[in-house]
């Protein structure tokens, strides 16, 4: 009566629902449903409205509450609410502070010519000017064990461990305030603004205060100076600007995702990588960003699913490179151990490091390895090859041979340039780079010798084109996340490396079509039409 829905089919139908359920609630995120009627009692009217006069001031304190004492360290009167401002300060620094201590920002926006701790109509806002990270190891010229210049404020002190979390300085302060004429529903307030509202009754309106906003996104891991006790003052920008109230809302709803995933345990740096998606893009390049991802994701995972049960069916490697899956596991290995160095996101280092253990296993179906354990001690045994494998293997070692006397001579050259003009914080960080740059560089030649294994056996039919194409979507969309997102410009030039070679295999499948009448290794013709049962009357 139903007829069977293959698994593909239900996760795309889940992954347009998902889509469209993520359009609906950003939708209910930007657009708040004004007041239908400005003058009635359900109404709050804003204070801005009147145009009043107002006074931006901006105090560091010891204590996010103010108590033991506050500096004013920038005033700013007569404050024009609709004109942009930047201005740039010193900030000395309490011994506290420079002690592995803290320092708060206290903001308020007040009725000009009163105090701001009297004024009963002020806003205010409380911002962490500091924040606990690990040190940048220093790093170092190999050859001649000369040390990198630093700056003098990221000089450490020789008594503070290399693993103890140091107090940073955040050299950027945005301000935001909502300038919309916007009357609020009382009955239908949002909760993401409602701790940002404070109100007050005139006569029979209700006002509600300036929407003051501090943008924690814009502070940037690259912006982050260290703090050691020989730092008496540091700079400060304090930067303003107008919002809107759809941009607001979305922006406290991003905020909030940040700060549960550094209780979760993310680290500023892994929170730095999801707050550079949003601060380097404007919301429509954010927009484009979320549909590319989300089908970046689809197109992974059918991917990895059309490969794993590829290579779980697999039997023969007849017209396969096992020269190109052992590289391709070494290039991922690579890669994971170049982004642990590194101290890279971990919504970069798992998936890495799940994709190593995958090719892991391929090598192991592709070279036809088993595990014999005897006791505590694992023999390996490697299966034979029959006479069609023993021709491809024949076919992968002639590609190499080619193809090593371009490859060895150039990787070589590179590692031992970067080892006297670059320097490392050790011999490790000095080998995987080398061989993390081999792989970008150079890593879409060993994609070659498969297409020579094509060329001389005039056939394409042994290869995974579901898993293929499905790849090859993604690397198109990863032409698109390299103008988006900021990455190395080693990983940018490999994005686009790779579409060469997916043009190849493409022009390939086309000059060598598949003979569909033909029984594969799996004994089994497409063309062929199972027998039917004859039926007897």
């Amino acid at each position: 009566m139903f007829q069977k829905t293959s698994f593909t089919t239900l996760i795309v139908g889940v992954f347009v629902v998902y889509v469209l359920h993520t359009c609906w609630v950003m939708y209910g995120i930007v657009y708040t449903k004004p007041c239908e009627q400005p003058k009635g009692e359900n109404c709050i009217i804003p204070y801005l409205a009147e145009k009043p006069r107002l006074q931006l001031s901006v105090y560091t304190a010891l204590k996010s509450n103010g108590e033991g004492g506050h500096s004013l360290i920038l005033k700013v009167d007569d404050f024009d609410v609709h004109s942009r401002i930047e201005r740039n300060v010193n900030v000395s620094l309490p011994k506290k502070t420079r002690n592995n201590g803290t320092l708060y920002a206290l903001v308020f926006v007040h009725q000009a010519g009163v105090s701001p701790w009297q004024d009963t109509r002020q806003v205010h806002m409380v911002a962490q000017l500091t924040t606990f990270m690990l040190p940048k190891p220093p790093e170092v010229s190999l050859i001649s064990g000369q040390d990198a210049p630093q700056p003098e404020q990221q000089k450490t002190t020789g008594d503070t461990p290399p693993n103890r979390p140091v107090s940073h300085w955040r050299s950027r302060l945005t301000l935001n305030i909502v300038t919309e004429d916007f009357t609020f529903d009382r009955e239908a307030l949002p909760s993401d603004v409602h701790r940002y509202l404070r109100v007050f009754q005139s006569g029979k309106k209700v006002v509600y205060l300036p929407l003051l906003f501090v943008d924690e996104l814009s502070n940037r891991v690259k912006d982050l100076m260290e703090i050691n006790s020989s730092t008496s003052e540091l700079p400060l920008t304090v930067s303003y600007d107008t919002i809107s109230l759809g941009k607001l809302r979305f922006w406290i709803h991003m905020q909030d995702a940040v700060y549960s995933l550094q209780q979760f345990g993310f680290t500023e740096k892994d929170a730095d990588e999801i707050k550079g998606i949003f601060v380097d893009t404007n919301l429509y390049f954010l927009a484009l960003t979320f549909f590319v991802a989300a089908f970046h994701l689809l197109f992974d995972f059918l991917a990895f699913k059309n490969d794993i049960s590829f290579w779980k069916k697999k039997k023969s490697m007849v017209g396969m490179s096992s020269k190109a899956v052992l590289w391709r596991c070494f290039s991922t290995i690579v890669v994971f151990l170049y982004l642990l160095d590194q101290q890279t996101s971990l919504l970069v280092l798992i998936p890495a490091g799940i994709g190593s253990v995958i090719e892991v296993w391929k090598v192991k179906k592709a070279f036809k390895i088993q595990v014999v354990w005897n006791g505590l001690k694992p023999t390996f045994q490697f299966g034979k090859s029959d006479e069609s494998e023993r021709r491809t293997e024949e076919y992968d070692t002639l590609a190499m041979k080619y193809l090593s006397y371009l490859l060895y001579p150039m990787c070589i050259g590179g590692a031992v340039y970067s080892l006297i003009y670059v320097k490392y914080k050790s011999w490790y960080s000095w080998l995987i780079n080398s061989m993390v740059n081999g792989v970008y560089a150079f890593g879409f030649l060993f994609m070659l010798p498969q297409l020579f294994v094509n060329y001389k056996l005039k056939s394409v039919a042994h290869l995974p084109w579901k898993a293929f194409m499905y790849k090859a979507f993604n690397t198109f969309i990863d032409d698109v996340f390299a103008f988006i997102i900021t990455m190395p410009t080693s990983h940018r030039l490999a994005c686009f490396r790779d579409d060469v070679v997916f043009l190849v295999y493409l022009y390939q499948r086309w000059l060598y079509p598949v003979d569909k009448s033909r029984v594969n290794e799996y004994g089994v013709s497409f063309d062929k039409k199972p027998k039917e049962k004859t039926h007897k009357d």
